[in-house]
């Protein structure tokens, strides 16, 4: 059966509006507790901002999911065939889903004590490396058609993690990180819809409905800032998000489609592995900041913050779009 688009929409909507309503609560209690960003070097505001933007992502992608199971197990939903779809794909992949969403509230814990109490480099990698390995170890992986649990292992780690320092990496500028996190979650609810992966759907209209809730705070000025809690948690998100579809599937056999998430994420990879080759060269550590992502670039050359970021929202958007217009075009 085609899966209602009602459902694709209340979900986005859902995740919009407890988001959007959440975040004057949590700005309120990161401002009591102290839990906000200091003016200091190479920042562009000056009053202390508080580091509300994971809560309330958080908070928007799992109160609309838990009220959804709710409604799904009094079955309610008029449609009888979207509650059993909804039910049978539950089931089958809740030992998944349920690792995906424990890790994505370790994300933010962890990203929280790192703003709180700023963790040695080492202490927040192994954090996100035993998440990351929950995840491989729930048989969340990437086999890349080479099929060796070692390699299936180990490139859905190095994936992860690559993904959650790459967002990390691109919360640099009032709304950026936010953009990005919300355009590919578009793209990758956007494919899977098309493909019929229902639930992928579901997880990334979630996050986008979530992301966009945020964005009104955080662009173009921000009045609360993701933190690390918050580029964290889209990060991981996105990741898994990559590596739940498949992509190359009998209906599109086209070798192409695995490149799929690259695309989709390829602005902050590209970011990522400039940014380290850059601080390689000059015998940095690649964790330490500077002024040399993309964003900072743009500024250095006349365009304003603003701007800055508007430009790079473009770019990602259409570099996206080639594996959305390659599926509708061979379908």
């Amino acid at each position: 059966m085609k899966f209602p688009f009602n459902v694709y929409l209340a979900t986005l909507l859902g995740a919009f509006l407890v988001s959007i309503g959440a975040l004057p609560v949590w700005r309120r209690i990161c401002i009591r507790n102290g839990l906000v960003d200091d003016p200091g070097h190479r920042k562009i505001h000056g009053i202390p901002i508080p580091l509300a933007g994971g809560l309330s992502v958080l908070t928007g992608i799992l109160f609309p999911l838990l009220f959804g199971l709710a409604v799904l197990h009094a079955r309610v939903i008029s449609f009888e065939d979207v509650t059993s779809l909804l039910s049978y794909g539950f089931n089958r992949r809740i030992t998944e889903l349920i690792v995906i969403f424990v890790g994505a509230i370790g994300m933010i814990v962890i990203g929280w004590l790192d703003d709180k109490f700023e963790l040695p480099p080492l202490v927040k990698f192994g954090g996100q490396l035993v998440i990351a390995s929950l995840v491989a170890l729930a048989n969340v992986r990437i086999t890349l058609f080479i099929h060796n649990t070692v390699f299936s292992y180990g490139i859905t780690i190095l994936w992860i993690l690559t993904m959650i320092n790459a967002f990390n990496f691109m919360d640099n500028m009032n709304g950026l990180c936010t953009g990005l996190g919300a355009i590919a979650s578009g793209y990758f609810g956007i494919i899977s819809a098309i493909e019929g992966q229902y639930l992928v759907a579901l997880l990334a209209l979630l996050s986008l409905g979530a992301l966009l809730g945020f964005l009104p705070y955080n662009f173009p000025k921000a009045s609360a800032f993701l933190g690390d809690a918050g580029s964290h948690l889209v990060g991981f998100l996105l990741a898994v998000m990559a590596i739940l579809p498949h992509f190359y599937t009998p209906k599109h056999p086209h070798p192409w489609a695995v490149l799929t998430p690259l695309f989709v994420l390829a602005v902050p990879l590209g970011d990522l592995i400039c940014v380290v080759l850059i601080r390689s060269s000059h015998g940095q550590p690649f964790y330490i900041g500077d002024n040399n992502h993309l964003s900072h670039r743009l500024v250095r050359k006349g365009l304003s913050h603003r701007n800055a970021v508007l430009l790079i929202w473009a770019l990602a958007a259409l570099i996206g779009a080639v594996p959305v217009l390659l599926l509708l075009s061979s379908g």
